[in-house]
């Protein structure tokens, strides 16, 4: 097991021994919000080999793709958290691509597969902006706070197990980091502002 991977906080009893994967106790509250609930957490940001050992893996701002390997390396459920509404806006800067493809904004649950985001959605939740939430990082900052609330909601159907999970059924939309585009005016920029200034530039290309 890799020794970057360090126990959050010792538990006694504990319901489960919960794998969490990307941001920090200091970057998001759900780190707490299992230990609080008898879990016995450990916690790493870098690239793991094996799930063995544990009883749930939860994946949320990770920046590695989990291998087959890793995968199936214990039956262990790997769950990912992401900002978006599945199937659309796979893969990364999902939220500035729900504005600019004219896509539905979200969060979502998942089971982790072998592909990016592909997985079976566990629970989702559509999004919808109020007239303030009009640059893309009020709109991110929104969308982190609904799918934390969503994983709470959820928490104690998560730690027992008891969730259903459905398979993504429409071929939905996947971008990378590289094509976010280079002449997109940075995350604090007006959204419609943007969409149309950036229309305008890439339509000429």
């Amino acid at each position: 097991m890799n020794t970057s991977i360090s126990l959050v906080k010792p538990v006694d009893s504990p319901k489960l021994k919960v794998l969490f994967l990307g941001y920090t106790k200091e970057q998001t509250r759900l780190v707490e919000d299992l230990v609080n609930s008898k879990c016995e957490v450990w916690h790493t940001e870098e690239k793991i080999v094996t799930t063995q050992g544990y009883d749930l893996v939860v994946s949320y701002g990770y920046r590695h793709i989990l291998k087959k390997d890793v995968i199936e390396s214990s039956s262990a459920p790997i769950i990912n958290l992401h900002i978006s509404y599945l199937p659309w806006n796979r893969g990364a800067h999902p939220n500035f691509w729900s504005f600019y493809d004219s896509t539905p904004s979200g969060v979502t649950i998942h089971l982790i597969d072998e592909g990016v985001d592909t997985g079976a959605i566990i629970y989702q939740r559509m999004v919808n902006f109020n007239k303030d939430e009009n640059t893309f990082s009020k709109t991110y900052k929104r969308l982190i706070i609904e799918i934390e609330n969503l994983f709470i909601e959820n928490l104690d159907e998560i730690i027992s197990m008891n969730f259903t999970s459905i398979k993504q059924r429409r071929k939905g939309t996947y971008h990378r980091v590289a094509d976010l585009p280079e002449e997109f005016s940075g995350w604090d920029s007006n959204i419609q502002s943007e969409v149309i200034r950036l229309d305008g530039i890439l339509i000429k290309k």
